[in-house]
């Protein structure tokens, strides 16, 4: 007992460098300015984006750095101009009770320029988006089966159904300048759900693309009347649409960016026209929007 105390009164009587001291005292400042960093961010919302960023770039970094197959596929990944890349963040496939699924989720990942939070908040919404709709089709498929059964249905009528969940990514379009991406989920037992958001990015400044950017501050009219005109002209060759009204263009109105820089308004099924035609498309000509402008 004696030895420990006196090896602590030693330990007490060692002069601690001054260099010491002030590295230590610096390093507790620095701490201490990024505890509070992170509660302004946490405030501010901003927290939960970042942290997906820094979970994808975690990701891909290491898994470039530990595999070499990796490697070599990331190099003919397509490359947005020279700012960024798409990429696959999760992909699996599973079965369950007759049940298959297919997820696919992609991820944007920054290479040159600075866009803030943008990235990690619009990957955040992308998984969050593909997850949910996975888990909510999988509770549609689950009870669509018990209902089946319940109604004299047997488990072999039911495998033979061979019920496919599938989420998905496509890349429409992509340029020095813009990137348009299109997230999709489709159920194979049912056309009633289905699901397709368009992500359209401008890099040089660094956030999402409305309608408003591509066709100017008269965007509604604009559009309105490229699609009456287009509408008139699929009439002629027989096409069928439900009537004269249009569904209000604004600057949520689903819309991708095609080949030639030229936005596409997306109307879902129904939406416009029978089922049977599916989906509706009409490409707006910027340069026809800037002449009206």
């Amino acid at each position: 007992m004696n030895q420990m105390e006196d090896a602590r009164k030693t330990y007490e009587k060692i002069a601690v460098p001054k260099e010491l001291s002030e590295r230590i005292t610096a390093e507790v400042e620095k701490a201490e300015q990024k505890r509070r960093r992170k509660l302004e961010l946490r405030r501010k919302g901003l927290a939960r984006g970042l942290a997906a960023a820094a979970s994808v770039m975690v990701v891909f970094t290491a898994a470039v750095n530990t595999s070499t197959a990796f490697a070599e596929s990331v190099r003919g990944l397509p490359v947005i101009g020279a700012a960024a890349r798409v990429l696959t963040f999760r992909s699996y496939e599973t079965e369950q009770e007759d049940l298959k699924i297919s997820v696919e989720i992609p991820s944007i990942e920054m290479i040159e320029q600075d866009t803030g939070e943008l990235e990690g908040t619009v990957n955040q919404e992308i998984y969050s988006l593909c997850q949910q709709y996975a888990e909510e089709a999988v509770k549609r498929a689950e009870e669509y089966r018990q209902a089946f059964l319940d109604t004299g249905g047997t488990e072999e009528e039911w495998a033979a159904h061979k019920i496919e969940i599938k989420v998905w990514y496509e890349i429409k379009s992509q340029s020095d300048r813009y990137l348009s991406l299109a997230v999709m989920g489709t159920e194979s037992w049912t056309s009633a759900y289905s699901e397709t958001r368009y992500y359209n990015f401008d890099w040089l400044k660094g956030r999402r693309v409305t309608l408003r950017d591509m066709l100017g501050e008269n965007y509604s009219q604009i559009a309105e009347d490229s699609i009456r005109s287009q509408i008139r002209e699929q009439e002629k060759d027989g096409k069928i649409f439900w009537s004269e009204e249009l569904p209000e263009i604004t600057e949520s109105t689903a819309f991708y960016i095609n080949e030639t820089g030229n936005p596409v308004i997306v109307f879902e099924k129904y939406e416009i026209a029978p089922g049977a035609s599916g989906a509706q498309e009409f490409e707006i000509s910027i340069q026809k929007g800037e002449e009206t402008l």
